[in-house]
């Protein structure tokens, strides 16, 4: 039993983050899983379509230009949201790591990293709006028809950052805690990536699916996505080990429980106006 514990609790030094690799080039299992993630929405997007359980005109093809149009809006968005709401003295000084994957002191190939979740939803957001008036669509009805897909991508993500070695948990002495390499102080941390793939990329998956048909919450549907993320990721947080640069806000709240908090309001603001608001855009 001791020996299974240690190996387990070890785990992710036997994970090598790279998938396959040539010369400086190299494709990580993190990229791999979001794109995975994306193939599972569209997947399910798609068997949506062929059991017409939309009720206005779209497509295959329409299908796939907006998951195209999300996919830009989700890395903009993501990337803008990272550099704005987490480390903008530092790209203000370093405008140019913003695009480049070059470090700008030692000059070494190190790649793009550093994403932010709410920034990705904002630029997914923006995007989705362009295209419905691109195509001339509901956004209303766009939205009630996609939302129930998409938090089975977050599975994928999150199972992404676990194989990446990176955004793990606090230190605790719980049996179920992991050693992770990037981890300087080499403490037992929850495996926060696990509970969020858990939270946000199943339980949530699962409750909008079941819910997806449903006549008298169908128009709340972003409301109920928006206060259901908000609250996984605002539980999950009180494990996930803050952002260095920023550490605790008020000295117990992250920024991602801010952030997080912001959006339960805006959610629960649809639950309940969201039939006059699908009025209005109507």
């Amino acid at each position: 039993m001791h020996n299974f514990i240690y190996h387990y609790q070890h785990l992710p030094y036997y994970i090598n983050p790279t998938a396959a690799s040539l010369g400086f080039l190299k494709v990580d299992w993190y990229s791999i899983m979001y794109l995975v993630g994306f193939l599972m929405v569209y997947f399910l997007l798609r068997y949506r379509i062929k059991k017409k359980e939309n009720n206005f005109f779209f497509n295959v093809q329409k299908l796939e230009d907006l998951l195209l149009f999300s996919f830009f809006g989700l890395i903009l968005g993501a990337r803008l949201g990272y550099v704005l709401f987490y480390n903008f003295s530092y790209y203000l000084e370093n405008p140019l790591v913003i695009i480049s994957p070059y470090d700008p002191t030692t000059h070494q190939f190190i790649g793009i990293y550093g994403m932010s979740y709410h920034g990705g939803l904002i630029g997914v957001i923006l995007f989705s709006w362009i295209f419905s008036k691109k195509y001339k669509l509901n956004l209303w009805q766009l939205t009630n028809f996609v939302i129930p897909a998409i938090p089975a991508g977050y599975f994928f993500g999150r199972v992404g950052n676990f194989l990446n070695g990176e955004l793990y948990g606090r230190a605790t002495q719980k049996f179920w805690g992991m050693y992770f390499p990037q981890d300087s102080f080499g403490f037992l941390r929850h495996p926060s990536q696990i509970y969020e793939a858990f939270s946000e990329g199943i339980i949530l998956f699962l409750v909008l699916w079941f819910l997806r048909n449903n006549e008298k919450v169908k128009d709340r549907m972003l409301g109920l996505y928006l206060a259901g993320y908000a609250v996984c990721r605002i539980i999950v947080e009180f494990f996930r080990e803050p952002d260095q640069q920023i550490g605790y806000l008020f000295d117990f709240l992250t920024l991602g429980q801010i952030l997080s908090l912001f959006m339960l309001v805006i959610g629960i603001i649809l639950i309940y106006s969201g039939g006059k608001i699908k009025k209005v855009l109507e």
